[in-house]
């Protein structure tokens, strides 16, 4: 995708191995649920895969929580930069200014993903929206990326609205690519 064309990700990989998603692939999707959620066609995200030794160590420097998890997003946008969310506040931390329209890059924010969550949680059962479901660490990877893109973009799921909200648009998402990579195979 070019830069002219929508938003961009750049995918890091400090943990390699135990999932076949391509960066081409994740880069793609990532991108997809960047310029559906809105993003402004300059923006970046950075997508950074880790294990959990260094998801634990952000987990309880950045949100105070103890222990790994798979997905941990930090937008530098405010949500009030975005469409309005189902069931989403709507609160910014400060004023917000329009974001400038340059030929520049625009920083979105960072996603991190645990590889060795998402290859757990799939395996044994715990991954997809439910918690509750056992597919390949691949599809698990798919899910987190396109969960943290949503969040980069003000997505919330704290309420019952916002979850239901954010799980269908995750749905719609991931079956969208799912359409493109047939497609395109």
């Amino acid at each position: 995708m070019s830069h002219s064309s929508g938003p961009r990700a750049r995918i890091v990989r400090r943990r390699r191995g135990g999932i076949t998603v391509t960066a081409t692939e994740l880069r793609a999707l990532v991108e997809r649920a960047l310029r559906l959620s809105g993003a402004p066609k300059s923006g970046e995200a950075v997508v950074t895969l880790v294990d959990d030794s260094e998801i634990t160590a952000l987990n309880e420097s950045q949100m105070k929580r103890r222990g790994a998890t798979d997905v941990l997003s930090f937008p530098l946008l405010e949500p009030t930069a975005y469409p309005a969310r189902p069931g989403t506040a709507r609160k910014a931390a400060h004023k917000v200014v329009a974001p400038i329209v340059t030929s520049e890059t625009l920083p979105l924010g960072d996603i991190v993903i645990s590889i060795d969550r998402a290859i757990a949680q799939a395996r044994e059962g715990h991954g997809g929206t439910d918690g509750g479901t056992s597919h390949a660490p691949a599809d698990e990877l798919r899910l987190l990326a396109v969960h943290g893109a949503l969040h980069l973009c003000g997505w919330d799921h704290r309420t019952p609205a916002g979850r239901t909200a954010m799980w269908a648009e995750q749905e719609r998402i991931l079956r969208a690519h799912t359409r493109a990579m047939r497609a395109s195979a």
